[in-house]
């Protein structure tokens, strides 16, 4: 089992893994894989008042500027939970990692972690 979560953690690291690889690794594991990851911490209700992707990442400040973030995503730089975002992309089609987080993703290496509290 253990041998298990370390090849899933060592695939979402280096790996073309796939969001289902995310959805189906356990909280322990997927905290201990991004535990140098920066991150933040925002309320629900912060979270679900952002009308669009660039709201919500502006919200985190891992990104410098909202020009920036929409220049990012019309280069097809920006992932959320390993899935490639366009202009047209909904924060209600974003599914809470363990029901809580949001993998977002800059480029090949530059990870985020935003955790949504209640």
């Amino acid at each position: 089992e253990d041998l298990i979560k370390v090849k899933n953690a060592s695939s979402i690291l280096f790996g073309k893994n796939t969001s289902e690889n995310l959805s189906n690794i356990d909280e322990g594991t997927f905290l201990d894989v991004f535990s140098g990851v920066p991150n933040i911490e925002l309320n629900n209700f912060y979270f679900n008042e952002s009308e669009t992707i660039e709201d919500l990442l502006d919200k985190t400040n891992f990104i410098s500027s909202k020009s920036e973030i929409r220049r990012l995503i019309s280069q097809n730089s920006i992932s959320i939970n390993k899935i490639k975002i366009d202009s047209t992309f909904k924060i209600s089609d974003i599914e809470l990692i363990n029901n809580k987080y949001v993998l977002v993703q800059k480029g090949k290496k530059n990870y985020y972690l935003i955790s949504v509290s209640g």
